[in-house]
């Protein structure tokens, strides 16, 4: 119940692939959602006689996975079949990006007519950002908040752009169909101004489909291929890009290129460390090498083994100057360590980067961590914690019924239940006498997200993810 878990999913999904020149690697993983809304599509070599061209793309699904999943199976073909224009060679520049949009407004008018899309059963939608490279040219495609980005003789040399309500251009489509920008977000609740799917936002009356108050139609940013600079592209929705910038990401990507070879582990690093930085969401990233991406260097592989060694001396210093006060927590160790200047920590990634060193000796020192309740930044009595998870259930199902009975009033309704709930933890009888330690990536009180409007609902039915769509204002 509610947007998130108690504790994060960190199981990955991966995936590489090779070919055109091309090296790919994937992963994505369902963090701290109580639902994985992400999608991915890579494809070497196309349908439709355009063997030596390659399609990768993103997905950041949100209230419900329905259109992230299909457009992830779907997209490419509606792109190539949707123009004849759309061919190869260095002449077809403008056919490729016609049949690129057209692709986008067909597959959104298709959808429209799944049943439980024109119903308002699903009311999903879905960000998509992707790159279609083909022997001359990287076509970048967006559509809404997920971000692509080139890195190019070491250097960010392009990155598409974000699409919020707030920028001017969408802000005056979004007025011009009769809508609203409230707290950053359209009529106050969508924060993306561009998306696939999102129907209760594409109904107004006399307007086409680029005209509604949220846009189906890419951004789509053609960049001559240049083989002895380009290095890799990096695709992420947005929960990587809420705690990396661009120059981090791809400084972070090519110092694990350094030393690593497999793309797999550089994408696990990636979600594991925007993991580690506090980021809440979904996470999903496609990395798409050149041949002159970053290649393995021993002065590099060196350096990293220097540095595992430090963390882990240092890790057993803290542990053995506690003496009497007990064994610290894990999230005591990384406060401690996080004001010191440790030379060779990877850029862009610093600390959290390494969580899983510091983790791995904090166990080996500490095997018997999990009654310690390390995980929760303090010692914390089975009895509490089930108390507590109590008391969260009957808040969460409370408010499931109170969506349910109140639709018109569900934001008041909702602070209330929210002003109510911090009163009672002020006051309530279970305390805890020992000073605590934030945990590295806390989930929000799930107060302050909205619920599922009905219990029993299949798998599609939407969680309103609340980074994406809100029905009340989020601190």
């Amino acid at each position: 119940m509610g947007a998130f878990l108690d504790k994060p999913k960190t199981e990955k999904h991966n995936a590489h692939g090779a070919g055109n020149g091309l090296n790919f690697g994937l992963s994505s993983m369902q963090g701290w959602r109580v639902e994985m809304e992400d999608a991915h599509t890579a494809v070497v070599g196309l349908p439709h006689g355009l063997d030596d061209w390659s399609f990768f793309a993103v997905y950041d699904g949100h209230a419900g996975s329905r259109v992230a999943n299909y457009c992830s199976k779907h997209l490419l073909e509606h792109i190539i079949t949707s123009s004849e224009d759309f061919r190869s060679g260095p002449d077809s520049v403008e056919g490729v990006k016609i049949g690129i949009r057209s692709g986008f407004l067909k597959i959104d008018e298709y959808m429209r007519n799944f049943s439980d899309l024109r119903n308002g059963m699903d009311r999903s939608g879905s960000t998509a950002v992707g790159v279609l490279v083909s022997p001359e040219h990287l076509y970048f495609i967006n559509c809404g908040d997920s971000r692509a980005v080139l890195s190019r003789a070491g250097q960010v040399r392009f990155s598409t752009q974000d699409h919020k309500p707030c920028n001017p251009r969408e802000k005056e489509r979004i007025q011009n169909a009769g809508g609203s920008v409230m707290i950053q977000r359209v009529n106050g609740s969508l924060a993306v101004s561009r998306a696939l799917g999102d129907y209760d936002y594409k109904c107004v009356d006399g307007k086409g489909p680029t005209e509604q108050l949220v846009s189906p139609e890419p951004e789509v940013f053609e960049v001559p291929r240049v083989s002895d600079e380009d290095e890799f592209v990096v695709l992420a929705c947005d929960g990587i890009w809420d705690v990396m910038s661009n120059e981090e990401l791809c400084d972070f990507v090519r110092s694990r290129l350094e030393v690593w070879d497999d793309l797999e582990k550089v994408c696990n690093s990636v979600v594991d460390t925007c993991l580690h930085k506090g980021s809440r969401d979904n996470m999903s990233v496609v990395l798409v090498c050149f041949p002159n991406a970053p290649k393995v260097s021993e002065e590099a592989v060196k350096k990293e083994a220097e540095l595992d060694k430090f963390l882990e001396a240092r890790v057993e210093e803290l542990m053995e100057k506690s003496g009497e006060e007990g064994i610290p927590d894990l999230s005591h160790i990384m406060h401690n360590l996080h004001p010191e200047t440790i030379p060779n920590l990877p850029p862009g990634g610093g600390l959290p980067s390494k969580r899983s060193v510091i983790e791995a000796v904090y166990n080996r020192l500490n095997p018997h961590r999990e009654e310690d309740g390390d995980s929760q930044g303090g010692a914390v009595g089975g009895e509490e914690e089930e108390e507590g998870s109590s008391a969260a259930a009957h808040l969460l199902e409370a408010l499931r019924q109170f969506r349910v009975s109140h639709r018109g009033e569900y934001r008041q309704v909702l602070e209330q239940a929210l002003s109510a709930y911090r009163m009672s933890c002020g006051t309530g009888a279970t305390t805890r006498t020992a000073p605590q330690e934030e945990p590295s990536s806390p989930p929000p009180s799930p107060a302050t997200e909205p619920l599922s409007t009905e219990e029993g609902q299949d798998e599609t039915a939407p969680s309103q993810s609340p980074d994406k769509l809100s029905g009340a204002p989020t601190a």
